[in-house]
C-alpha cells in the first residue's frame, strides 16, 4: 500500500467520529432520522419573551449530556461540553480511550494535535462579563468566566482534559470553523508536522445568535409550521434556522492507522480555503468556486469523478443562488446535491464537521439524503442535480463538503473511499 501522495506529502485518513445533533449521536441514528424525512425544527416558547425578533424558530439538543467530574470541566460551558462529548465518542470509535476515560499514552508524547472552533464561547459567561459594564458589579466574574467565554475555549479545554501536547489550532471562523478544522488538521499531518489530529467544531443554542440574523433579514419566520422549515434551495424559502451541536474527526497519517490495524472510514483527499476579499456578509460566487477548484486541484482527480456533494445550503437567498452557481462553475454538470440544513439547521461552527461526518457515512452507506420541503427550486439557482422527496442511492467514490461563513471565508473538504 502506498502512504504517499502523487505529491510526495503524507496520506490522511478518518478513522474515528463523534457528532450531537438533534439528528442522533451516532450514525445508525442519524441514519434512521434521515431515512424518516422529517426535519428536527422545534417551535421555541421561551423565545416568545424577546421583542422585535420575528424568528420563534430552532434546532435544539434536547438530550442530557454526560456528566464528568467537576474539577475536570469547570472551566467548561455548554459549547466547550458539546464538544468533549463528541470528541470522547470520536476517540472511542477510533479506539484511542482506555476503559477509565483516559486516552492511550501515545497521544500524549506532542505528535497529536486538536483543531476545532466555534462561533464564539458560552453565552452565559459572556452575560457575566457584560454584567460587570452595565451594573458596576465584578461579583458575577470567577476565575473561570473567561475561559468559558473565550473563543478557544473547547480547543483548549480538550487540550488540557486529554493532556494533549501537540498543535492547538483554533479556527473560530464561523459557519466554516469545524469544517476549517479539519482541512487545517489534515494539512498538519500532511505536511509531517503531526501524526493525528482531533478536528472538528461546535455550538451552543443561544437566542443572540438567531437575532442577529434575524436583524439581517435571514432567519425563517413561519413559526407556526417548524416542520416546514428551512427549505434551501427552494423559489419560496424565507431563511434559516439556528441549530445546536458538536462533531469530531479522528485524523490520522494513513501509515500509522494502517500499523495498529484501525479501521478507516474515509480519506482526506482534498481541502481548499480561500476568503472573497469583497464583502462581510455578501457571498462571491467566485470566490465560492475558486475555493471548490483549490479543493479539486488538492485532490488531484478530475471534478467529474465527485459524485455528491454536501451543500452549506443555508435557505438564504443570496447565499443559495451564490452557492449553486459557483458550484456549477466548477463542475459544469447537474452534480447531486443536497443540504444537511434542511433537517436540524444551521448549526453554525459544529455544521462543518457534523456535515463532513454525515458525507463520509452517506458515501461509505451509498446512499444520500435529499434536501427536505424542497419542492420548486429557485430558477435563479445553479443548473444541478438537486435531491429531494427521497433519498438517493448513488455509488460514490469520491464527495465533497463545503462550507461558507461571514467574512467572506470559504472552505471545501474532498473525501474518497478507502
Amino acid at each position: 500500500m502506498n502512504f504517499t501522495r502523487a505529491d510526495g506529502k503524507r496520506r490522511v485518513v478518518v478513522t474515528g467520529g463523534g457528532m450531537l445533533t438533534a439528528l442522533g449521536d451516532d450514525w445508525p441514528e442519524a441514519f434512521k432520522t434521515l431515512q424518516s424525512y422529517k426535519n428536527c425544527i422545534k417551535y421555541m416558547k421561551d423565545w416568545e419573551r424577546f421583542e422585535r425578533m420575528n424568528t420563534r424558530l430552532a434546532c435544539p439538543y434536547e438530550k442530557d449530556l454526560p456528566s464528568y467530574p467537576r474539577k475536570k470541566i469547570r472551566g467548561m460551558g455548554r459549547v466547550a461540553l458539546l464538544s468533549l462529548v463528541s470528541t470522547e465518542r470520536a476517540l472511542k470509535m477510533a479506539g484511542f480511550l482506555k476503559e477509565d476515560g483516559d486516552v492511550v499514552d501515545e497521544l500524549k508524547n506532542g505528535r497529536t494535535g486538536i483543531a476545532y472552533g466555534s462561533c464564539m464561547g458560552s453565552m452565559d459567561s459572556i452575560i457575566d462579563l457584560a454584567a460587570m459594564m452595565i451594573e458596576n458589579d465584578a461579583t458575577r466574574i470567577d476565575s473561570q468566566t473567561y475561559i468559558k467565554c473565550m473563543p478557544q475555549t473547547c480547543a483548549a479545554n480538550i487540550s488540557v482534559y486529554y493532556q494533549l501536547r501537540g498543535r492547538i489550532i483554533t479556527t473560530n471562523t464561523a459557519c466554516a470553523s469545524g469544517s476549517q478544522a479539519i482541512g487545517y488538521a489534515y494539512e498538519a499531518i500532511a505536511n509531517g508536522m503531526q501524526d493525528m489530529m482531533l478536528a472538528g467544531g461546535a455550538e451552543e443554542l443561544c437566542p443572540p445568535d438567531a437575532g442577529c440574523f434575524d436583524a439581517m433579514g435571514a432567519t425563517a419566520i413561519l413559526n407556526t409550521t417548524p416542520e416546514l422549515e428551512p427549505k434551501p434551495f427552494d423559489k419560496d424559502r424565507d431563511g434559516l434556522v439556528i441549530g445546536e451541536g458538536a462533531g469530531t474527526l479522528i485524523l490520522e497519517d494513513m501509515e500509522h492507522a494502517v500499523k495498529r490495524d484501525a479501521k478507516i472510514y474515509a480519506e482526506v483527499v482534498g481541502f481548499g480555503s480561500n476568503a472573497d476579499g469583497t464583502h462581510i456578509t455578501s457571498p462571491n460566487s467566485d470566490m465560492m468556486a475558486a475555493c471548490l477548484q483549490l479543493a479539486v486541484d488538492n485532490a488531484q482527480i478530475p471534478a467529474e469523478k465527485i459524485a455528491y456533494v454536501n451543500a452549506h445550503g443555508t435557505s438564504t437567498h443570496h447565499g443559495d443562488i451564490a452557492e449553486t452557481n459557483g458550484t456549477f462553475k466548477v463542475f459544469n454538470r447537474a452534480v447531486p446535491i443536497s443540504s444537511t440544513k434542511s433537517y436540524i439547521g444551521h448549526t453554525l461552527g459544529a455544521c462543518g464537521c457534523v456535515e463532513a461526518w454525515l458525507t463520509i457515512n452517506m458515501m461509505n452507506e451509498g446512499w444520500f439524503h435529499p434536501t427536505l420541503n424542497l419542492t420548486n427550486v429557485d430558477p435563479d439557482c445553479g443548473p444541478l442535480d438537486y435531491i429531494k422527496g427521497e433519498g438517493r442511492e448513488i455509488k460514490a467514490d469520491y464527495v465533497m463538503s463545503n462550507n461558507f461563513a461571514f467574512g467572506g471565508i470559504n472552505t471545501s473538504l474532498i473525501f474518497g473511499r478507502i
